[in-house]
Parts: structure tokens; sequence; C-alpha cells
């Protein structure tokens, strides 16, 4: 089955940067376009990146701006988001999710904070 496993969580100060990590299993990777989302405590879920199955095509959410990159590695069956400038709002469990099929991981919590 389709497990998708998030890690590259932390405690990061503002300015910091975090690379988070999933890794997908159970489905053909190279195939899929992959996606990352957040949700900060009493916010809705709301979508950070996605990016086609090739790599090619990304797109972002408003608030990133320029600060966060997302990635693949299709021999490896992982997609990255690197995040830099990290702000305090940017607080929330990031979850790495397969658009088709409507498949997400377990979360992994990012909080910046000094």
């Amino acid at each position: 089955q389709v497990q998708l496993v998030e890690s590259g969580g932390g405690l990061v100060q503002p300015g910091g940067s975090l690379r988070l990590s999933c890794a997908a299993s159970g489905f053909t990777f190279s195939s899929a376009a992959m996606s990352w989302y957040r949700q900060a405590s009493g916010k809705e879920r709301e979508l950070v990146a996605t990016i086609s199955a090739t790599g090619r095509s990304t797109n972002y959410g408003e608030f990133v701006k320029g600060r966060f990159f997302i990635s693949r590695d299709n021999a490896k069956n992982t997609v990255s988001l690197q995040m830099n400038s990290l702000k305090p709002e940017d607080t929330a469990v990031y979850y790495c999710k397969k658009p088709t099929g409507n498949y997400w991981g377990q979360g992994t919590q990012v909080t910046v904070s000094s």
C-alpha cells in the first residue's frame, strides 16, 4: 500500500533552515506528482509546494516567496522541501501528500522559535 514517511522536522531559530524529506513506497513514484502541505495549530491545512512527476514543474504557496524549494529524487523515491529564512509563522506540522488518491504522510513538526 502507499506509504509516505516524513522526516527532518525540528526546532530552529528564526532565519534558520531545515530540510524535510518524504520517503515514498507502494506506488510508481516517478509517475506521481507530489506535494507538501502544512497545518498550523488552529488553522486550515494549506499547500506549500507541488512538484510534477518529472520534477520539471513546481508551484508554491503565496507565502513561500522564494524561501522554500521542493525537489525530488526519482531514483530514491524521495521528495524534499528545503526551507530557508524560516519565520515563527512557518511553525506547523508539515505533511507529504500524493495528490492522486489523496494519500498523506503522518506529518513532521517544524517549530521556528528563539
